[in-house]
């Protein structure tokens, strides 16, 4: 069986909660799910992976964490043709730009968004913003 990689960075909890949701949606679609912290997680096993999903919250400057995420989207980011990957993150002020521009880097290397874009929260996700991400998590596990 097919695992489902859910690589993230959460500083506060909210981004982890949110990809803690993505797995449970995996799960019950009846597919394993592996969560990585992304100071954990492996370039080649992502770039052997056909779909997986990728969580980060804005910075202060509405980018992606630079300390964990942006690093290991510089190695990805040659390898993304052809995959379906699944956005999350999180953010305290502003209003998501983190996620347009996350979108439009991974969609320029060539990688298709599952669910169409990313998923954000606004400091914790609700209960609106949790099932999205189950359901884009089970669709992650309709893929593999």
């Amino acid at each position: 069986m097919s695992k489902v990689l859910v690589v993230y960075f959460s500083q506060t909890g909210n981004t982890e909660s949110m990809a803690k949701a993505v797995a449970k949606g995996v799960e019950g679609a009846g597919k394993e799910v592996e969560l990585i912290e992304a100071e954990n997680a492996s370039a080649a096993d992502l770039e052997a992976a056909k779909v997986f999903a990728l969580g980060s919250p804005a910075t202060g400057t509405e980018e992606i964490d630079d300390s964990y995420m942006a690093p290991l989207m510089d190695e990805i980011e040659g390898s993304l043709s052809g995959k379906k990957v699944l956005l999350f993150g999180s953010y305290d002020w502003g209003d998501g730009e983190f996620m347009r521009t996350w979108e439009e880097r991974v969609t320029q290397a060539g990688a298709e968004l599952v669910t169409g874009a990313g998923i954000t929260a606004n400091l914790s996700p609700d209960d609106e913003v949790t099932e999205a991400l189950k359901k884009a998590g089970e669709e992650l596990a309709a893929l593999v």
